[in-house]
């Protein structure tokens, strides 16, 4: 059974992005890329809400003629032959070997835990995914702790769930920057 793995970027004060949405702030430098793109490579499929598909698959497919950044050139390939699954009851379809589960959320989980090659890398964002931990469905979380506050209100982590026990699993620092904590739940 795959786990649901929670990978985010967020700053000291806990957003996911800045208050006019800018995401512009993570700063992938070679350690962290190295780890993501390893974490990434080792994943059975990736999952995002509809907003970070939107954003992701606008820009992934032809990140080499956006960026000659060295994270975007060896994480493209990556993302575009990676499986994905796009929670979303509004998203019609979506290319690029890509599901939409539109059912109900514990539901859809339970199916592709039970079926996914891996574990399920699950992106960015912070509506889907304080849902998840409100409904107790992550099984780890790996946050990456940017040196930035940025003072907005989305956050990854719903206020009103209940209380959720976890056990640290890994911490390190990387490019000396970003404090990486890796979570798994205790339930």
């Amino acid at each position: 059974m795959a786990n649901l793995v929670y990978f985010v970027h967020t700053s000291l004060d806990g957003c996911v992005e800045g208050p006019a949405g800018e995401f512009d702030w993570p700063q992938m430098g070679p350690e962290l890329s190295d780890y993501a793109n390893d974490v990434s490579q080792r994943a059975g499929m990736f999952a995002y809400g509809r907003r970070v598909w939107e954003m992701m698959s606008s820009y992934w497919p032809d990140v080499e003629s956006i960026s000659d950044h060295p994270h975007d050139l060896a994480f493209a390939p990556i993302w575009r032959k990676k499986p994905k699954l796009v929670f979303s009851r509004t998203l019609g379809t979506a290319d690029w070997n890509t599901q939409i589960a539109a059912g109900d959320l514990s539901e859809e989980v339970a199916k592709h835990k039970s079926t996914a090659p891996g574990d399920i890398l699950l992106m960015g964002g912070h509506t889907l995914a304080a849902e998840l931990s409100r409904q107790g469905l992550i099984d780890e979380y790996l946050i990456c702790v940017h040196p930035v506050i940025l003072g907005g209100d989305k956050r990854p982590f719903a206020e009103d769930t209940d209380r959720i026990g976890l056990r640290l699993t890994e911490s390190r620092t990387l490019d000396g920057t970003v404090a990486l904590l890796r979570y798994r739940t205790t339930h």
